[in-house]
């Protein structure tokens, strides 16, 4: 089944010329969408790609209706090649029922591979150093030296847990985390001897 999809950038364009030609080209079910292409959430289009199935073809007027960017356009064709939907544009001459539109395709799912690749290695290397250099990821603690100093002191006063977390700006969790119950009872049990 040929399945069309057609997208202007602004409520103020008309989507009609699109859709003329995707009804042309002999699309039976048409999905459109008023949004820019720089949008994640493109209702129209999810519908396009949910609607089609193994065999069918997504069809465009031009490619960059399917979104703004490189990447964009690389990911969703790696993804339709992976559902094996084909695709084809209009404008751009590009269809995947053919062999020079099935080696354009195969290239795009490749470069969304390699591009997926590079940004692991990256990242991978990035934690590596900032390892080596003593940073680790994540949100800082909010359990900072002084607030331990003085859950120490309020559990050998004698206050319990519950009662020391909301008195020093911590949850249970990370009173807990820092200080745990066996530690909390020995501190409890020197504040308590003579």
């Amino acid at each position: 089944m040929l399945i069309g999809y057609a997208r202007v950038s602004t409520p103020e364009q008309d989507v009609a010329p699109q859709l003329s030609a995707l009804s042309e080209a002999g699309c039976e079910k048409i999905f459109s969408d008023k949004a820019s292409g720089a949008k994640a959430n493109r209702a129209g289009l999810t519908d396009a790609l949910s609607h089609a199935r193994s065999g069918d073809v997504l069809v465009v007027w031009k490619l960059d209706r399917l979104g703004r960017t490189m990447k964009g356009l690389v990911d969703l064709a790696a993804e339709l090649s992976a559902r094996q939907i084909g695709l084809r544009s209009l404008t751009d001459g590009i269809d995947t029922a053919g062999t020079a539109g099935k080696l354009v395709f195969h290239i795009m799912a490749a470069m969304a591979e390699m591009e997926r690749d590079l940004v692991r290695e990256r990242t991978t290397a990035a934690l590596i150093v900032a390892r080596r250099e003593g940073r680790v990821g994540g949100r800082k603690t909010v359990m900072t030296p002084k607030r331990l100093d003085a859950a120490r002191k309020l559990l050998a006063s004698g206050m319990t847990a519950r009662e020391i977390a909301p008195t020093i700006g911590v949850s249970i969790a990370t009173l807990y985390r820092h200080l745990p119950a066996p530690e909390q009872e020995s501190i409890a049990e020197d504040g308590k001897s003579p």
